[in-house]
Protein backbone atom coordinates (compact mmCIF):
# COMPACT_ATOMS: atom_id res chain seq x y z
CA UNK A 1 0.00 0.00 0.00
CA UNK A 2 2.07 3.09 -1.02
CA UNK A 3 2.12 6.33 0.66
CA UNK A 4 1.38 9.35 -1.45
CA UNK A 5 3.92 12.11 -0.17
CA UNK A 6 2.98 13.12 3.80
CA UNK A 7 1.55 16.69 4.19
CA UNK A 8 2.29 19.15 6.69
CA UNK A 9 -0.86 21.33 7.20
CA UNK A 10 -0.72 24.43 9.01
CA UNK A 11 -4.55 24.68 9.46
CA UNK A 12 -6.47 23.10 12.07
CA UNK A 13 -7.99 19.59 10.99
CA UNK A 14 -11.25 18.46 11.14
CA UNK A 15 -12.08 14.33 10.75
CA UNK A 16 -15.90 14.16 10.14
CA UNK A 17 -18.65 11.56 8.93
CA UNK A 18 -16.40 9.12 11.41
CA UNK A 19 -17.24 5.81 13.26
CA UNK A 20 -15.25 7.01 16.74
CA UNK A 21 -13.36 4.13 18.59
CA UNK A 22 -12.76 6.15 22.00
CA UNK A 23 -11.03 3.36 24.22
CA UNK A 24 -10.94 5.50 27.41
CA UNK A 25 -14.79 6.55 27.11
CA UNK A 26 -15.90 3.02 25.93
CA UNK A 27 -17.91 5.17 23.08
CA UNK A 28 -18.07 3.28 19.54
CA UNK A 29 -20.58 4.81 17.38
CA UNK A 30 -21.05 7.99 14.95
CA UNK A 31 -18.84 11.16 15.21
CA UNK A 32 -15.63 13.93 14.40
CA UNK A 33 -12.95 15.05 15.52
CA UNK A 34 -11.01 18.87 15.36
CA UNK A 35 -7.95 19.10 16.18
CA UNK A 36 -5.25 22.31 16.62
CA UNK A 37 -1.88 23.07 17.41
CA UNK A 38 -1.59 19.46 17.84
CA UNK A 39 -4.08 18.53 20.46
CA UNK A 40 -7.44 17.27 20.30
CA UNK A 41 -9.84 20.26 20.56
CA UNK A 42 -13.17 18.36 20.76
CA UNK A 43 -14.41 14.59 19.48
CA UNK A 44 -18.14 13.48 19.67
CA UNK A 45 -21.20 13.07 17.81
CA UNK A 46 -21.63 16.56 17.87
CA UNK A 47 -18.40 17.30 15.22
CA UNK A 48 -20.12 18.06 12.17
CA UNK A 49 -18.69 19.33 8.68
CA UNK A 50 -21.24 22.18 8.68
CA UNK A 51 -20.48 23.70 11.71
CA UNK A 52 -16.91 24.17 11.33
CA UNK A 53 -14.69 27.40 10.76
CA UNK A 54 -13.73 27.87 7.40
CA UNK A 55 -9.80 27.76 8.05
CA UNK A 56 -10.27 24.31 9.28
CA UNK A 57 -8.87 21.14 6.86
CA UNK A 58 -11.73 19.17 6.62
CA UNK A 59 -11.64 15.68 6.07
CA UNK A 60 -14.94 13.13 5.34
CA UNK A 61 -14.20 10.01 7.23
CA UNK A 62 -17.03 8.40 5.05
CA UNK A 63 -17.76 5.81 7.87
CA UNK A 64 -14.54 4.09 8.60
CA UNK A 65 -13.25 3.60 12.43
CA UNK A 66 -11.40 6.93 13.58
CA UNK A 67 -9.46 5.74 16.75
CA UNK A 68 -6.28 7.36 18.56
CA UNK A 69 -2.76 6.05 17.04
CA UNK A 70 -2.01 2.60 18.22
CA UNK A 71 1.18 3.10 20.64
CA UNK A 72 3.59 -0.01 19.99
CA UNK A 73 5.25 -1.26 23.30
CA UNK A 74 8.09 -3.00 21.30
CA UNK A 75 10.03 -2.24 18.22
CA UNK A 76 13.89 -3.17 17.30
CA UNK A 77 14.58 -0.01 15.04
CA UNK A 78 18.52 -1.46 14.37
CA UNK A 79 19.71 2.34 14.57
CA UNK A 80 23.07 2.98 15.30
CA UNK A 81 24.64 -0.43 14.14
CA UNK A 82 22.39 -1.87 11.63
CA UNK A 83 20.93 -0.13 9.25
CA UNK A 84 21.07 -1.60 6.55
CA UNK A 85 18.10 -3.58 8.47
CA UNK A 86 16.02 -1.10 9.42
CA UNK A 87 16.48 3.09 10.33
CA UNK A 88 14.82 5.21 12.46
CA UNK A 89 13.56 6.70 8.68
CA UNK A 90 12.41 4.01 7.39
CA UNK A 91 10.92 2.51 10.37
CA UNK A 92 8.70 5.31 11.25
CA UNK A 93 7.47 5.41 7.91
CA UNK A 94 6.90 1.84 7.99
CA UNK A 95 5.35 2.47 11.67
CA UNK A 96 3.15 5.32 9.91
CA UNK A 97 1.56 3.39 7.21
CA UNK A 98 0.63 0.81 10.35
CA UNK A 99 -1.20 3.13 11.72
CA UNK A 100 0.99 3.41 14.73
CA UNK A 101 2.03 7.05 16.17
CA UNK A 102 3.94 5.85 18.66
CA UNK A 103 6.30 3.68 19.45
CA UNK A 104 9.14 2.47 22.35
CA UNK A 105 12.38 1.20 21.00
CA UNK A 106 14.58 -1.63 21.91
CA UNK A 107 17.89 -0.52 23.53
CA UNK A 108 19.93 -3.86 21.64
CA UNK A 109 21.84 -1.13 19.45
CA UNK A 110 25.03 -0.80 18.94
CA UNK A 111 25.91 1.13 20.83
CA UNK A 112 23.36 -0.26 23.61
CA UNK A 113 20.97 1.94 24.62
CA UNK A 114 22.62 2.02 28.68
CA UNK A 115 24.06 5.80 28.94
CA UNK A 116 22.34 8.90 28.17
CA UNK A 117 23.93 10.13 25.28
CA UNK A 118 22.46 6.87 23.53
CA UNK A 119 18.81 7.99 24.90
CA UNK A 120 19.67 11.60 23.61
CA UNK A 121 20.69 10.44 20.04
CA UNK A 122 17.61 8.34 19.72
CA UNK A 123 15.27 11.36 20.99
CA UNK A 124 17.55 13.89 18.60
CA UNK A 125 17.11 11.28 15.25
CA UNK A 126 12.96 10.91 15.90
CA UNK A 127 12.65 14.76 15.93
CA UNK A 128 14.21 15.21 12.85
CA UNK A 129 12.01 12.20 11.13
CA UNK A 130 8.78 14.23 12.03
CA UNK A 131 6.77 10.88 11.51
CA UNK A 132 5.57 8.43 14.07
CA UNK A 133 7.23 9.63 17.78
CA UNK A 134 9.78 7.33 18.53
CA UNK A 135 10.69 6.59 22.64
CA UNK A 136 12.79 4.53 24.40
CA UNK A 137 13.93 2.08 26.71
CA UNK A 138 17.43 1.98 28.36
CA UNK A 139 19.38 -1.25 29.18
CA UNK A 140 18.55 -2.74 32.78
CA UNK A 141 22.78 -3.84 32.56
CA UNK A 142 25.51 -2.19 31.01
CA UNK A 143 26.23 -4.03 27.21
CA UNK A 144 22.75 -6.15 28.82
CA UNK A 145 25.72 -8.39 30.16
CA UNK A 146 22.98 -9.39 32.82
CA UNK A 147 25.73 -7.98 35.36
CA UNK A 148 26.12 -3.98 36.41
CA UNK A 149 23.32 -2.31 36.64
CA UNK A 150 22.69 1.05 34.31
CA UNK A 151 21.99 4.43 36.35
CA UNK A 152 18.26 4.37 36.05
CA UNK A 153 17.46 7.58 37.47
CA UNK A 154 19.70 9.75 34.58
CA UNK A 155 18.52 7.23 32.04
CA UNK A 156 15.01 8.15 33.06
CA UNK A 157 15.50 12.03 33.33
CA UNK A 158 16.96 11.87 29.51
CA UNK A 159 13.43 10.12 28.19
CA UNK A 160 13.92 6.35 28.83
CA UNK A 161 10.44 5.71 29.90
CA UNK A 162 11.28 1.96 30.82
CA UNK A 163 14.07 -0.77 31.33
CA UNK A 164 14.43 -4.06 29.73
CA UNK A 165 17.44 -6.02 28.45
CA UNK A 166 15.52 -6.29 25.34
CA UNK A 167 16.35 -10.06 23.67
CA UNK A 168 17.58 -11.06 27.10
CA UNK A 169 16.65 -12.39 30.38
CA UNK A 170 17.81 -10.92 33.65
CA UNK A 171 18.87 -14.17 34.82
CA UNK A 172 20.86 -13.80 38.00
CA UNK A 173 18.24 -13.37 40.52
CA UNK A 174 20.31 -11.58 42.66
CA UNK A 175 21.14 -8.64 39.78
CA UNK A 176 17.20 -8.47 39.08
CA UNK A 177 16.38 -7.80 42.84
CA UNK A 178 18.45 -5.08 42.75
CA UNK A 179 17.21 -3.85 39.63
CA UNK A 180 13.61 -3.69 40.96
CA UNK A 181 14.72 -2.16 43.82
CA UNK A 182 17.01 0.55 42.21
CA UNK A 183 13.63 1.13 39.64
CA UNK A 184 11.36 1.20 42.52
CA UNK A 185 13.21 4.18 44.01
CA UNK A 186 12.58 5.71 41.04
CA UNK A 187 9.34 4.71 40.41
CA UNK A 188 9.98 2.64 36.83
CA UNK A 189 9.09 -0.05 34.74
CA UNK A 190 11.07 -3.55 34.39
CA UNK A 191 10.42 -5.30 31.78
CA UNK A 192 11.62 -8.78 31.53
CA UNK A 193 12.32 -10.99 28.81
CA UNK A 194 10.74 -14.55 29.98
CA UNK A 195 12.75 -17.09 29.08
CA UNK A 196 15.12 -19.20 31.47
CA UNK A 197 18.61 -19.06 29.75
CA UNK A 198 19.67 -22.59 30.42
CA UNK A 199 16.41 -24.54 29.23
CA UNK A 200 16.65 -22.21 25.95
CA UNK A 201 20.16 -22.70 25.74
CA UNK A 202 20.28 -24.00 21.78
CA UNK A 203 16.68 -23.95 21.13
CA UNK A 204 15.99 -22.88 17.78
CA UNK A 205 11.79 -23.51 18.15
CA UNK A 206 8.75 -24.87 20.62
CA UNK A 207 9.88 -28.03 22.27
CA UNK A 208 8.07 -30.91 21.04
CA UNK A 209 7.11 -33.59 18.68
CA UNK A 210 7.47 -31.12 15.26
CA UNK A 211 10.65 -30.13 16.74
CA UNK A 212 12.08 -33.70 17.26
CA UNK A 213 11.20 -34.57 13.57
CA UNK A 214 12.98 -31.24 12.41
CA UNK A 215 15.30 -32.32 14.43
CA UNK A 216 16.10 -28.95 15.80
CA UNK A 217 16.66 -28.07 19.72
CA UNK A 218 13.40 -26.93 21.07
CA UNK A 219 12.66 -24.34 24.09
CA UNK A 220 10.38 -25.73 26.29
CA UNK A 221 7.34 -23.66 27.33
CA UNK A 222 8.67 -24.11 31.14
CA UNK A 223 11.49 -21.78 30.33
CA UNK A 224 9.17 -19.03 29.88
CA UNK A 225 6.51 -19.61 33.09
CA UNK A 226 9.57 -20.27 35.56
CA UNK A 227 10.97 -16.70 34.60
CA UNK A 228 8.21 -15.14 35.43
CA UNK A 229 7.54 -17.54 38.65
CA UNK A 230 10.80 -16.25 40.01
CA UNK A 231 10.11 -12.96 39.30
CA UNK A 232 7.13 -13.18 41.16
CA UNK A 233 8.98 -14.16 44.08
CA UNK A 234 11.20 -11.07 43.61
CA UNK A 235 8.24 -9.02 43.05
CA UNK A 236 6.80 -9.86 46.68
CA UNK A 237 9.88 -8.52 48.33
CA UNK A 238 9.63 -5.04 46.17
CA UNK A 239 6.10 -4.68 45.27
CA UNK A 240 7.71 -2.69 42.16
CA UNK A 241 6.39 -1.75 38.79
CA UNK A 242 7.34 -5.31 36.55
CA UNK A 243 5.98 -5.85 32.95
CA UNK A 244 6.69 -9.51 31.09
CA UNK A 245 7.11 -9.04 27.58
CA UNK A 246 5.95 -10.72 24.11
CA UNK A 247 3.83 -13.86 26.37
CA UNK A 248 3.56 -16.77 24.25
CA UNK A 249 2.40 -19.76 26.76
CA UNK A 250 -0.65 -20.98 28.44
CA UNK A 251 0.89 -21.56 31.47
CA UNK A 252 2.46 -18.09 31.65
CA UNK A 253 -0.97 -16.93 30.60
CA UNK A 254 -2.60 -18.07 33.60
CA UNK A 255 0.59 -17.57 35.88
CA UNK A 256 -0.01 -13.86 35.31
CA UNK A 257 -3.96 -14.19 36.02
CA UNK A 258 -3.50 -15.77 39.08
CA UNK A 259 -1.28 -13.16 40.09
CA UNK A 260 -3.66 -10.54 38.92
CA UNK A 261 -6.24 -11.68 40.78
CA UNK A 262 -3.86 -11.10 44.03
CA UNK A 263 -3.25 -7.83 43.30
CA UNK A 264 0.41 -7.99 42.02
CA UNK A 265 1.33 -5.43 40.07
CA UNK A 266 2.10 -7.28 37.14
CA UNK A 267 1.30 -6.00 33.89
CA UNK A 268 2.76 -8.67 30.29
CA UNK A 269 2.26 -7.68 26.35
CA UNK A 270 1.99 -10.71 23.54
CA UNK A 271 2.61 -9.77 19.92
CA UNK A 272 -0.22 -11.05 17.02
CA UNK A 273 2.00 -14.15 15.59
CA UNK A 274 1.83 -15.59 19.29
CA UNK A 275 -2.09 -15.78 18.88
CA UNK A 276 -2.48 -16.00 15.30
CA UNK A 277 0.09 -18.60 14.23
CA UNK A 278 1.65 -21.57 15.52
CA UNK A 279 4.92 -23.73 15.35
CA UNK A 280 3.65 -25.32 12.66
CA UNK A 281 4.29 -22.28 10.80
CA UNK A 282 7.94 -23.19 10.70
CA UNK A 283 6.97 -26.24 8.38
CA UNK A 284 9.71 -27.16 5.97
CA UNK A 285 12.27 -25.02 8.18
CA UNK A 286 10.85 -21.97 6.94
CA UNK A 287 13.22 -19.10 8.96
CA UNK A 288 10.79 -16.43 9.00
CA UNK A 289 8.69 -17.72 11.26
CA UNK A 290 11.69 -17.80 14.12
CA UNK A 291 10.80 -15.95 16.77
CA UNK A 292 11.93 -15.48 19.87
CA UNK A 293 9.84 -16.70 22.18
CA UNK A 294 9.29 -19.33 19.63
CA UNK A 295 5.67 -19.96 18.40
CA UNK A 296 4.08 -22.27 20.47
CA UNK A 297 1.18 -25.17 20.14
CA UNK A 298 -2.37 -24.23 18.56
CA UNK A 299 -3.59 -24.68 22.50
CA UNK A 300 -1.01 -22.25 23.47
CA UNK A 301 -2.22 -19.92 20.77
CA UNK A 302 -5.61 -20.23 21.99
CA UNK A 303 -4.99 -19.15 25.59
CA UNK A 304 -3.02 -16.42 24.24
CA UNK A 305 -6.52 -14.84 22.17
CA UNK A 306 -8.29 -15.98 25.22
CA UNK A 307 -5.35 -13.53 27.42
CA UNK A 308 -6.05 -10.43 25.37
CA UNK A 309 -9.53 -10.83 25.21
CA UNK A 310 -10.24 -11.23 29.35
CA UNK A 311 -7.74 -8.75 30.11
CA UNK A 312 -5.21 -10.85 31.51
CA UNK A 313 -2.48 -9.85 28.62
CA UNK A 314 -2.53 -5.95 28.92
CA UNK A 315 -1.08 -4.82 25.87
CA UNK A 316 -0.79 -6.32 22.14
CA UNK A 317 2.61 -4.64 20.54
CA UNK A 318 4.41 -5.64 16.59
CA UNK A 319 7.59 -7.15 18.10
CA UNK A 320 8.72 -5.67 15.03
CA UNK A 321 12.03 -7.55 14.51
CA UNK A 322 13.40 -6.31 11.10
CA UNK A 323 16.47 -9.03 9.22
CA UNK A 324 17.89 -8.98 6.49
CA UNK A 325 18.29 -11.95 3.62
CA UNK A 326 21.84 -12.88 5.02
CA UNK A 327 19.99 -13.63 8.61
CA UNK A 328 17.55 -15.39 7.51
CA UNK A 329 18.43 -17.60 4.96
CA UNK A 330 20.56 -19.69 6.29
CA UNK A 331 19.45 -23.58 8.07
CA UNK A 332 17.02 -23.27 10.69
CA UNK A 333 18.96 -23.29 13.82
CA UNK A 334 21.41 -21.00 12.22
CA UNK A 335 18.94 -18.10 11.25
CA UNK A 336 18.25 -14.83 13.31
CA UNK A 337 14.99 -15.13 15.57
CA UNK A 338 12.53 -12.28 14.51
CA UNK A 339 9.90 -10.80 12.22
CA UNK A 340 8.70 -7.31 11.24
CA UNK A 341 4.98 -6.55 12.69
CA UNK A 342 4.74 -2.78 12.41
CA UNK A 343 2.24 -2.76 9.12
CA UNK A 344 0.62 -6.33 9.70
CA UNK A 345 -0.60 -5.03 13.65
CA UNK A 346 -3.53 -3.74 12.86
CA UNK A 347 -5.00 -6.32 10.85
CA UNK A 348 -3.98 -9.65 12.64
CA UNK A 349 -5.20 -7.67 15.58
CA UNK A 350 -8.26 -7.22 13.85
CA UNK A 351 -8.43 -10.98 13.07
CA UNK A 352 -9.67 -11.32 16.83
CA UNK A 353 -12.68 -8.60 16.37
CA UNK A 354 -14.08 -10.43 13.10
CA UNK A 355 -13.75 -13.59 14.90
CA UNK A 356 -15.77 -12.39 17.74
CA UNK A 357 -13.32 -12.76 20.34
CA UNK A 358 -13.27 -8.88 21.20
CA UNK A 359 -14.95 -5.33 19.96
CA UNK A 360 -13.29 -2.33 18.57
CA UNK A 361 -13.49 -0.29 21.96
CA UNK A 362 -11.39 -3.51 23.57
CA UNK A 363 -8.69 -3.67 21.33
CA UNK A 364 -8.05 -0.23 21.62
CA UNK A 365 -7.46 -0.74 24.52
CA UNK A 366 -4.87 -3.43 24.18
CA UNK A 367 -3.47 -1.63 21.12
CA UNK A 368 -3.16 2.25 22.06
CA UNK A 369 -5.16 2.87 25.34
CA UNK A 370 -3.24 0.40 27.79
CA UNK A 371 0.27 1.13 26.02
CA UNK A 372 0.15 4.19 26.62
CA UNK A 373 -1.00 3.96 30.23
CA UNK A 374 2.00 1.78 31.46
CA UNK A 375 4.60 3.99 29.60
CA UNK A 376 2.78 7.37 31.38
CA UNK A 377 2.27 8.97 27.63
CA UNK A 378 -0.59 11.04 27.31
CA UNK A 379 -1.64 9.20 23.93
CA UNK A 380 -4.24 6.39 23.03
CA UNK A 381 -7.40 8.78 24.24
CA UNK A 382 -9.89 10.89 22.55
CA UNK A 383 -10.31 13.37 25.01
CA UNK A 384 -9.76 16.99 24.87
CA UNK A 385 -6.16 18.31 25.10
CA UNK A 386 -4.72 15.19 24.22
CA UNK A 387 -2.02 14.75 21.28
CA UNK A 388 -3.56 14.63 18.20
CA UNK A 389 -2.62 11.51 16.94
CA UNK A 390 -4.93 9.19 15.00
CA UNK A 391 -5.20 6.15 12.87
CA UNK A 392 -8.62 6.15 10.33
CA UNK A 393 -8.91 2.44 8.60
CA UNK A 394 -11.76 0.35 7.49
CA UNK A 395 -11.95 -2.62 9.53
CA UNK A 396 -13.24 -4.77 6.48
CA UNK A 397 -10.67 -4.16 3.95
CA UNK A 398 -9.38 -7.03 2.44
CA UNK A 399 -5.92 -7.47 1.06
CA UNK A 400 -3.28 -9.87 0.86
CA UNK A 401 0.07 -9.48 2.83
CA UNK A 402 2.88 -8.24 0.49
CA UNK A 403 6.05 -7.84 2.15
CA UNK A 404 7.08 -6.15 -1.27
CA UNK A 405 5.60 -3.54 -0.97
CA UNK A 406 6.01 -2.76 2.87
CA UNK A 407 7.73 0.28 4.04
CA UNK A 408 10.38 -1.18 6.38
CA UNK A 409 13.70 -1.56 4.79
CA UNK A 410 13.39 -5.76 5.97
CA UNK A 411 10.93 -8.02 4.53
CA UNK A 412 11.06 -11.21 7.12
CA UNK A 413 7.13 -11.21 7.75
CA UNK A 414 5.77 -14.20 8.79
CA UNK A 415 2.79 -13.10 7.43
CA UNK A 416 3.55 -13.32 3.75
CA UNK A 417 0.51 -14.29 1.53
CA UNK A 418 -2.20 -14.10 4.62
CA UNK A 419 -5.24 -12.75 3.48
CA UNK A 420 -6.57 -10.63 6.15
CA UNK A 421 -8.83 -7.35 6.49
CA UNK A 422 -8.41 -4.13 7.43
CA UNK A 423 -6.35 -1.14 5.92
CA UNK A 424 -5.21 1.90 7.11
CA UNK A 425 -6.75 5.10 5.05
CA UNK A 426 -4.64 8.23 7.28
CA UNK A 427 -2.07 8.27 10.21
CA UNK A 428 -2.26 11.58 11.94
CA UNK A 429 0.91 12.28 14.63
CA UNK A 430 0.23 15.62 16.38
CA UNK A 431 -2.57 17.34 13.87
CA UNK A 432 -0.45 16.55 10.71
CA UNK A 433 -1.36 14.04 8.11
CA UNK A 434 1.63 11.87 7.72
CA UNK A 435 0.09 8.77 5.81
CA UNK A 436 -2.51 8.50 3.62
CA UNK A 437 -3.13 5.80 1.95
CA UNK A 438 -3.29 5.72 -2.41
CA UNK A 439 -6.31 5.32 -4.05
CA UNK A 440 -7.55 2.38 -5.10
Amino acid sequence: MPARAAKQPTRPLALVNARLIDPETGYDGPGGLVARDGLILDSGPSIRADGLAADFETIDCAGNCLAPGIVDLRVQLREPGEEHKETISSGTAAAAAGGVTSMVCLPNTDPVIDDVAAVEFIARRARENRRSKVYCYGAITRRLEGQDLVEFGMLAESGALAFTDGLSAVADARVMLRAMKYATAFDLLIVQHPEEPALARNGAMNAGELATRLGLGGIPPAAEVMMIERDLHLLAMVRGRYHVGHVSTASAVETIRRAKATGVPITCDTAPHYFALDENEVGEYRTFAKVSPPLRRDSDRAAIAEGVADGTIDCIASDHAPHDQDSKRVPFAHAAAGVIGLETLLPVSLELMHRGRIDLVTLFRRLALAPAELMRLPQGRLCNGTPADLVLFDPHAAWQVDPAKMHSKSKNSAFDGRPVEGRVLRTVVDGRIVFEAAAR
